[in-house]
């Protein structure tokens, strides 16, 4: 895990995946899906929200539907500092 990813988590962002359906202009009658993940601040969500813009200013997919879920991986009472070293022969 990167030194950066460690402190987002830290300060409370946590892992979002999202499941984005959409529609290509030539294949209006069809359903696609694409999956998308980030690390990202509930409840706001600004990385999701960076994207989904970035989706509608440059690409030509209709967005049906978006689906996220979000689970912070550290909680302030599971961080703690341990000190110690085990040797194993």
């Amino acid at each position: 895990m990167h030194g950066c990813e460690m402190e987002k988590m830290l300060s409370g962002y946590g892992l979002m995946t999202a499941q984005i359906l959409y529609r290509m202009p030539d294949y209006e009658n069809l359903l696609q899906t694409y999956a998308w993940q980030a690390y990202d601040l509930a409840p706001d969500f600004p990385e999701l929200f960076k994207f989904l813009d970035f989706w509608d200013r440059k690409l030509d997919a209709a967005i049906q539907s978006v689906q996220y879920t979000h689970r912070e991986l550290i909680h302030p009472g599971e961080w703690r500092n341990a000190e110690g070293e085990f040797v194993l022969n």
